[in-house]
């Protein structure tokens, strides 16, 4: 089952596409704008249909933060198009424009088209986009604003264990344990050091809000 985001502030138009793809055996993700759609983009679509005028991040903004993660293909929703629009948004990154009104039948077919053509030719990637991060989990790299940030093996694993569960809370013990293992000589102290340490490095980036301490319990991570 193909999952398609569909990204646009007028209910209307969200309702009727969900339904148009859900009978048509798609699993169907909605945004009503541009930071739900960045958002929602963790969920790993197969292809995205973004309306270009959204509230909080526009289409073409949402597609340069999102272009550089996900190799799926976007296609722009419009009521218009001249020239300049069209360079913009496919130097943004888009794949193709839909103008509004248009024909279900002829947007389905071009969606199934695109997936079809992206499935022969790209390797899909599992990606987080939180604030200004990006976390790779295939690749194992986390990245700010296009800039790599190094961090030490056991620092990837914890953040890639509270990023993942995002909102669960996780005591050192059992960061410890899942981290360095059962049988590791030490004990759960070091994980303290290496929280501050990740920290420091994202807070490089104004990112270090993503970890939060409960005190008394433990971490989680915050989206």
């Amino acid at each position: 089952m193909y999952k398609i985001l569909i990204a646009d502030d007028e209910p209307d138009v969200v309702s009727m596409l969900r339904d148009y793809f859900e009978i048509n055996g798609y699993l169907v993700l909605t945004a009503s704008n541009g930071a739900e759609a960045i958002a929602a983009v963790s969920k790993m679509p197969d292809i995205i249909l973004l309306d270009i005028n959204m509230p909080e991040a526009d289409g073409l903004s949402v597609c340069r933060r999102i272009r550089d993660s996900v190799s799926c293909p976007i296609l722009f929703l419009t009521a218009r198009i001249e020239n300049n629009d069209k360079i913009a948004g496919f130097t943004a990154g888009g794949d193709d424009y839909i103008i509004k009104p248009f024909s279900l039948d002829e947007l389905g077919a071009r969606v199934a088209a695109h997936i079809r053509r992206d499935h022969r030719e790209t390797v899909r990637r599992n990606v987080l986009l939180c604030g200004s991060l990006t976390i790779d989990y295939t690749a194992k790299t986390v990245s700010a604003g296009g800039k790599q940030i190094d961090l030490a093996k056991k620092e990837y694993s914890i953040l890639e264990l509270l990023s993942e569960n995002a909102g669960q809370v996780f005591d050192k013990e059992r960061i410890y344990e899942r981290i360095w293992g059962y049988d590791a000589e030490g004990d759960s102290s070091v994980v303290a050091e290496h929280i501050r340490r990740l920290r420091a490095k994202l807070g490089r980036y104004g990112e270090e809000k993503h970890i939060e301490t409960v005190w008394g319990m433990g971490y989680k991570w915050i989206l």
